[in-house]
């Protein structure tokens, strides 16, 4: 739990947040109210290489090429981690283990299981992070829903010890995130400035989202031991934004703007630009506003999609655009930026092909890798499913 009364950490965030608050500190990424604030060090889920220069805006059309399948016969692949060295960590949403992948090989161990994990509905084991210190503390973090709730928890992992014992006792360090049978959230990542971002789901009632003493339909900001992050909007609070409806998708950009994905409900589904304290409107508005709805008190999304075109999950970063990787849709889309804005139309890749997309991650010289996600229970399963697919992008 976390170290302060939980109470009182939300009710300070309702009284700070409601009155515009900030503590002035140090801006986190994205933050200050300008879009083009920066912060040191590099994207979530690898190793930190330092600030990298902003690209020359990506052409309006780009291209993608399958160069390997890495791994078949994934059961329910939800979150993704990149170790440093490249491999990955992947985590099964409904058995609740961890087996790392080899980039080179494809080999898999299994490193164990989360223990408190209560899979159903679209709750389980979901997303993964490793630590920006991994190389020094080797603690992997997970996010996943139990009997209760939905928390955030960090092991230690140790490659010495025999395959499936391989995890230390989970140290949890957030607790009370609302759960549900839908709108669990669940992706979390280390951000540029080594703090720990997670985004939240409103569960199905809608009212969290907008309620500023809820962890409910969140981005959320904390340190590496779970409390609020120094330049949140409230210093009690790890709440970072609200007005969202599930959000699964965390990206930052080369210069270091956070982006995130939220499915919508009928209408559509957004990217958004995430700035600290901003409010995205849901349930209030879906997509972008409308004339004389909303105003001022609402983000609008950069980009917006019919749902039965993306429904989309993971997000990443690379070649100078957001890819995001789509369930319903079943299609990987391009978002070509230059800064916050798009220079052309988003573009669709590999319709059909895969079937549901769950999770995208960059893995350097501009290659991504793609999980698919058709044995969660909404897919249809084929010979292989589920995969890990390692492309070449531009």
């Amino acid at each position: 739990m976390q170290r302060r009364s939980q109470t009182a950490v939300l009710a300070a965030a309702s009284l700070l947040l409601a009155a515009g608050c900030s503590n002035g500190g140090a801006q986190p990424p994205g933050g200050g109210g300008s879009a083009t604030a920066k912060s040191p060090g590099a994207s979530a889920g690898a190793a930190s290489p330092g600030a990298t220069p902003s690209p020359a805006a990506p052409s309006a059309k780009g291209s993608v090429k399958v160069t390997k399948t890495l791994a078949t016969g994934l059961k329910s692949p939800w979150g993704v981690a990149v170790l440093p060295g490249g491999d990955l960590l992947v985590g099964s949403r409904d058995t609740g283990k961890i087996v790392r992948i080899a980039a080179d090989s494809g080999k898999t161990t299994e490193l164990g299981s989360v223990p408190g994990v209560a899979p159903g509905g679209e709750g389980g084991l979901l997303g993964l992070a490793v630590s920006s210190d991994f190389g020094t503390d080797h603690q992997v973090y997970a996010y996943f829903t139990t009997a209760s709730d939905n928390r955030i928890a960090r092991m230690i992992y140790d490659d010495k010890r025999p395959p499936g014992d391989q995890l230390g006792a989970p140290d949890t360090i957030l607790r009370g995130i609302p759960k549900g049978e839908i709108h669990n959230g669940g992706r979390i990542a280390f951000g540029p400035d080594k703090m720990l971002y997670a985004g939240t789901g409103e569960t199905g009632d809608t009212g969290l989202a907008q309620d500023k003493s809820s962890l409910g339909g969140k981005v959320l900001r904390m340190t590496p031991d779970g409390e609020p992050a120094h330049g949140n909007p409230s210093a009690d609070s790890v709440v970072y934004d609200y007005g969202h409806r599930n959000v699964q998708g965390l990206a930052w950009d080369s210069d270091h703007r956070l982006w995130a994905s939220e499915f919508g409900q009928h209408t559509w589904d957004e990217l958004n630009l995430i700035e600290p304290g901003k409010n995205y409107g849901w349930p209030e508005i879906e997509g972008k506003a409308k004339s004389g709805q909303g105003g001022p008190d609402y983000v609008d999304p950069v980009e917006v999609w019919k749902t039965d075109d993306a429904s989309p999950s993971g997000i990443a970063y690379a070649r100078g655009s957001i890819w995001m990787a789509s369930l319903r849709g079943e299609r990987l889309w391009r978002i070509p930026l230059n800064g916050t804005k798009p220079v052309a139309a988003p573009q669709a890749f590999l319709k059909g092909t895969y079937g549901r997309l769950r999770t995208v991650v960059a893995a350097g010289d501009g290659t991504l890798w793609l999980v698919t996600s058709n044995t969660d229970g909404r897919g249809t399963p084929r010979k292989g499913d589920d995969r890990i697919l390692r492309l070449k992008v531009s």
